[in-house]
């Protein structure tokens, strides 16, 4: 039997705060939420999280990478309940599983703030090596071809703005148009 690996103080108290820099940073964006707002939601000293985390980019970029591995765990889960594992099946279960994970509006939310952040060297490479770590995975979990995954991906980003602007809320003829088809979950309680 495997022993259960005991995290250390410090190690909590990072989980913690990228945890708690997720939440903060969905809601202002990297440019205005800044390192005492992400100590404070996680009920740590501003000087501790800076020990943890040498600048804001660097704590907005650790929530990120979570960000993506919360998503590449997320499809798999999808991929492994594929109702037969052929290519198609594995990028429906995928998308059902994203469509549920963005339903936390906080993971949605900081991908969108770091693509409007990518001015910044750091987070330009953090989004693209994300980018890159779930289409590679995506495309070998899946077996799909070039064009199904880019379609898969496409959708994804369709989902996002749809979330975003609650049209899946609307009646109007237009929502009707681009919801039709797609995965949702209604959103989650953030705290």
């Amino acid at each position: 039997m495997k022993a259960a690996r005991v995290l250390s103080t410090a190690e909590e108290r990072r989980g913690a705060v990228v945890s708690s820099a997720i939440a903060t940073f969905a809601r202002g964006g990297f440019h205005t939420v800044t390192i005492a707002e992400v100590a404070k939601h996680a009920g740590i000293s501003p000087a501790y999280v800076s020990k943890l985390f040498s600048s804001k980019t660097q704590l907005f970029v650790a929530a990120l990478e979570e960000c993506y591995r919360r998503i590449i765990d997320a499809l798999e889960r999808g991929a492994e309940a594929s109702e037969d594992g052929s290519p198609d099946s594995v990028l429906d279960a995928m998308g059902a599983a994203y469509a549920a994970l963005i339903a936390d509006r906080d993971l949605l939310a900081i991908q969108v703030h770091a693509q409007s952040a990518t001015a910044d060297p750091s987070i330009a490479r953090t989004v693209r090596e994300g980018i890159a770590d779930v289409t590679e995975f995506v495309t070998a979990r899946s077996r799909a071809d070039g064009p199904a995954v880019q379609r898969f991906l496409a959708y994804g980003q369709l989902c996002h703005l749809l979330i975003a602007i609650d049209a899946f809320d609307s009646n109007a003829e237009w929502a009707k148009t681009l919801t039709e088809g797609m995965f949702h979950e209604p959103p989650k309680k953030t705290s």
